[in-house]
């Protein structure tokens, strides 16, 4: 730990790439685990797609809603993430779509898979208020479908998301990945813009697989973050 501790305390530019790891201790569950959101569902992937939204609106509305936890709030690794910006230039990049690095306060995130709380009418295009969305997916002003503006299977990624977490990796002297399998693709493939200099640091319960060498920190993230030095 003492080694993982050293390589924030010593980088000038930090990026952090974060999975559901960062927001369990929010009380947000992981998506594959035996306690996910996707235990119990025959085939969840297509709840998420764009497809069951076009036509099966009623099914993607009831999935949808069991990922919002309007009751989480940021934890530790969101609070010493934003307090190290006091001495780091920090940039995150998250696979997550709870909002909660935003919430924290972080002044530089891409949500590269979007947010659950950004809503708008498929419609009439209008924003649309989260706690609106959860009492019914039909706008009250025009009666179209309100959708979140994440990406569904099927979907492409935003191409601002792609360019921005690039460029914050290309900067970095140091990236940090935190409570991911790093298995998803394209979002683990962003590893290969880093700066041919920078250090990778691994905060996680397992080790990821990697072919550049990085210094691993076997640990629920919070307790590590815990112990940061802002």
């Amino acid at each position: 730990m003492n080694k993982g501790l050293e390589l924030i305390k010593n980088s000038k530019n930090i990026v952090f790439m974060t999975g559901a790891g960062v927001s369990t201790a929010s009380g947000i569950p992981d998506y594959r685990s035996m306690t996910g959101v996707y235990q119990g569902h025959e085939n969840p992937e297509y709840l998420l797609s764009h497809t069951c939204l076009m036509r099966e609106p009623d099914k993607f509305y009831d999935f949808v809603k069991g990922l919002y936890h309007p009751e989480a709030k940021p934890n530790v690794i969101h609070h010493k993430i934003k307090e190290l910006e006091k001495n780091h230039q920090v940039s995150v990049i998250s696979q997550n779509i709870d909002g909660l690095h935003d919430l924290a306060g972080s002044s530089q995130v891409v949500n590269f898979h979007g947010n659950l709380n950004d809503l708008y009418c498929l419609s009439c295009g209008q924003n649309v208020d989260t706690k609106a969305y959860l009492v019914s997916d039909r706008h009250e002003s025009c009666g179209g479908q309100i959708r979140p503006e994440v990406v569904l299977y099927e979907e492409g990624l935003s191409e601002e998301a792609i360019q921005r977490s690039i460029h914050y990796l290309s900067q970095a002297d140091l990236v940090v990945i935190v409570g991911t399998t790093f298995k998803v693709y394209p979002f683990s493939g962003l590893i290969d813009y880093r700066h041919l200099d920078s250090k990778i640091l691994v905060v996680n319960n397992e080790p990821i697989s990697l072919f550049d060498e990085y210094t691993f920190v076997q640990t629920a993230a919070e307790r590590f973050f815990e112990v940061i030095d802002s």
